[in-house]
């Protein structure tokens, strides 16, 4: 009987499963996951804490999708991100090296995710430009970087408790954002909310800053209806998008031009976002110890 190769899984869940974790996590992804849980020193987050609940279950496929449609919304962000991310011709490089940060500042320890944190401001001292309508932007700007933050923690947490495999109560939710705030700080955010009440007003207070671009339909477009999988993985991903869509903030979705019909939402789109998202799960899980 011929073997499969060393590096290849034998067992299908676990191909599945690499095959999920080597596009997310790229080509270093093994190496680096073994270096950011191996590594012996303090972490930022205990192993008990919100964000490590949230950050390793993968509703965060649909809820990092979401966050990127909701940050499009910003102007200012959205040029930076156009003009200097490079996302259409490197989007699962993109992925990759966000969420291997997530990865190093969730879980590693925490002189790794200090450093991560840093070189991410190096990079954002180099990101600046100029709209089409003549504004200035800066991704070093406090004000922008707390936009592009409260957006991810949001749909982060509005993607787990609704597709988690263990959604949070109301005081978990709460240490979740305040956990968060610990990285928005050290990524130059000077008052990230610190709960649930907090993120709501602060996404609130955004609101008359933000408006539909030809950037940013462009890449609700491409995100999609052009997405750059595998035929293959169309349909799962279609299912991803569609959840992604349906956990946007209505007043979100209107801005996109993302039609939604609530009914259909509740009979298809929610049920079959939770049984991708299981699937994900099921092929993602550590192989039981046979002890």
């Amino acid at each position: 009987m011929r073997r499969p190769p060393a590096d290849r899984p034998a067992d299908p869940r676990a191909r599945l499963g690499d095959m999920i974790f080597s596009k997310v996590a790229g080509p270093e992804g093994r190496d680096n996951r073994a270096r950011i849980h191996g590594t012996p020193g303090p972490r930022w987050f205990a192993p008990d804490r919100p964000v490590r609940r949230v950050h390793g279950d993968a509703s965060m496929f649909i809820g990092g999708l979401s966050a990127l449609l909701l940050q499009s919304l910003h102007p200012l962000a959205m040029a930076a991100v156009s003009a200097h991310s490079g996302f259409r011709g490197d989007p699962w490089g993109r992925l990759q090296r966000t969420s291997t940060f997530l990865a190093v500042t969730t879980f590693g320890t925490a002189d790794s995710a200090q450093e991560a944190c840093d070189r991410v401001r190096a990079v954002h001292d180099r990101v600046r430009g100029t709209t089409a309508d003549g504004r200035a932007y800066s991704a070093a700007d406090p004000h922008l970087l707390c936009w592009v933050h409260i957006a991810e923690v949001d749909s982060f947490l509005r993607a787990h408790q609704r597709y988690g495999a263990r959604p949070l109560d109301d005081e978990g939710c709460d240490a979740y954002v305040a956990d968060m705030a610990r990285v928005a700080t050290a990524l130059g955010v000077p008052d990230p909310p610190v709960d649930r009440a907090g993120l709501d007003e602060r996404l609130a207070a955004y609101r008359g800053e933000l408006r539909t671009t030809a950037e940013a339909r462009g890449t609700a477009r491409f995100l999609l209806l052009n997405p750059p999988v595998p035929l293959l993985a169309r349909l799962p991903y279609g299912v991803i998008a569609a959840n992604a869509v349906s956990l946007l903030p209505r007043w979100a979705s209107r801005a996109l031009w993302l039609p939604r019909v609530p009914p259909a939402e509740a009979v298809c789109v929610r049920p079959l976002g939770t049984a991708v998202t299981a699937g994900i799960r099921w092929a993602m899980a550590p192989p039981r110890d046979p002890a």
